[in-house]
């Protein structure tokens, strides 16, 4: 059952769950991200200033890094206050696939459902959460009613399995990842 709002408290929520799923230290040799640590790549620590091992970053910065990269700064904050099942497919596929592409995936949707511009106009597909995304998920949220949040979850979801298998199809080594991928990335997390 949708929730009228993602709280602070619903967002600290998602990001332990990702926490959870991702695990602490990894460096699995088909992994292209390379060492991780609860599932912040050692590119994506260095760049938010951590120096140390991977093995031993620290819950609460990941906690912190997950926080500003994946929801705050993708704006993922301000779709939770209209569509929260969005925000939190957007802040889960930004995770790993990219914010960009999880909101390029939102806005392909958006358009793909708009009944030829007839409900709201056309977004253009920046990757990018902008006014005119957000308008457009009001006109899409407006037009379609409550049941509308769903369907739209699905077409995102629809994307992002068909771009999972695409890239196993593409690199034979991430067939290593993509029963995980489709088993804890697609559906309910």
């Amino acid at each position: 059952m949708p929730k009228p709002d993602l709280t602070a408290s619903d967002a600290d929520a998602l990001i332990d769950a990702v926490i959870d799923r991702e695990g602490r230290y990894v460096n699995h040799p088909a992994d292209r991200g390379g060492p991780t640590c609860w599932g912040i790549t050692e590119a994506v620590a260095r760049a938010q200033g951590y120096a140390g091992a991977m093995r031993d970053l620290p819950r609460a910065d990941a906690v912190s890094i997950y926080r500003r990269i994946y929801w705050l700064r993708p704006c993922f904050d301000r779709v939770a206050l209209r569509a929260p099942q969005i925000a939190a497919e957007l802040f889960d596929t930004g995770v790993n696939m990219g914010t960009a592409t999880a909101v390029g995936f939102l806005q392909r949707a958006l358009n793909a459902l708009n009944r030829a511009a007839r409900d709201y106009p056309d977004v253009a597909v920046d990757r990018d959460v902008g006014p005119r995304t957000l308008s457009a998920l009001d006109g899409f949220l407006n037009a379609r009613g409550k049941g509308g949040e769903t369907v739209l979850l699905r077409a995102m979801e629809a994307l992002q399995g068909e771009r999972y298998i695409a890239l196993a199809e593409r690199r034979p080594s991430q067939e290593a990842f993509l029963y995980g991928w489709l088993a804890n990335r697609i559906g309910p997390h």
